[in-house]
């Protein structure tokens, strides 16, 4: 029998799913659930001092350890676990998800008629090596009145994302210019993620 190759996504975002499917990937969902067994987590909140690619890159390693730790607990086969993180950054301070709508409108006013960066790591972990690449955009947005922000805000689409909004989505709209990566910005950069994968071995494009 022919094992087709795979990988481990440890990510629950549709979005990730969706670009892993695009460029042909094999994978399987590795949720990162906490396990009494295990003695750490991953650390998300930004460190005192800390760069934004500092720490993005901090949080997708540890996602990507974490996984991989996974997979010894739960007996299953060994292969390349893959994790991400994005960051929207607005003068070098980090714009997280919305707690809710208020929060929402507050950020898309922050990021209305400026340009931002978004920060898009992807790590991939097997056996003892790890390997993490770093995609940075530049994303300048049009000037938005609150009528406008309101109405997206009405849509839900910015409640589970960095920085209020998603490039996938109707926010497509707000956006006057972009420099970079169009996938970094939805979650993950696709030449950083195949070039990684064939690294390890994995037959991507």
């Amino acid at each position: 029998m022919i094992i087709q190759p795979r990988i481990y996504l440890a990510s629950q975002s549709p979005r990730r799913r969706e670009l892993l499917k695009q460029i042909g990937v094999n994978f399987e969902m590795l949720l990162l659930r906490s396990d009494p067994r295990r003695n750490v987590d991953v650390d998300e909140a930004p460190h005192a001092g800390e760069s934004p690619e500092g720490y993005v890159g901090r949080v997708c390693e540890a996602k990507a350890r974490f996984g991989r730790e996974g997979l010894k607990l739960r007996n299953l086969p060994a292969f390349p676990v893959l994790a991400a993180d994005t960051s929207v950054v607005l003068e070098d301070k980090i714009i997280g998800k919305p707690r809710d709508r208020e929060e929402a409108a507050a950020m898309l006013r922050l990021l209305s008629g400026r340009q931002h960066r978004v920060l898009s790591a992807v790590a991939v972990a097997f056996e003892e090596r790890l390997e993490m690449r770093l995609s940075a955009s530049n994303i300048t947005f049009a000037a938005l009145g609150d009528d406008r922000i309101m109405r997206y805000i009405l849509t839900n689409e910015p409640l589970d994302k960095a920085g209020a909004y998603g490039i996938q989505g109707y926010a497509a709209a707000f956006i006057q210019r972009m420099e970079g990566s169009y996938s970094g910005v939805m979650g993950l950069p696709l030449f950083e993620t195949a070039e990684l994968l064939r690294e390890f071995g994995y037959p991507v494009l």
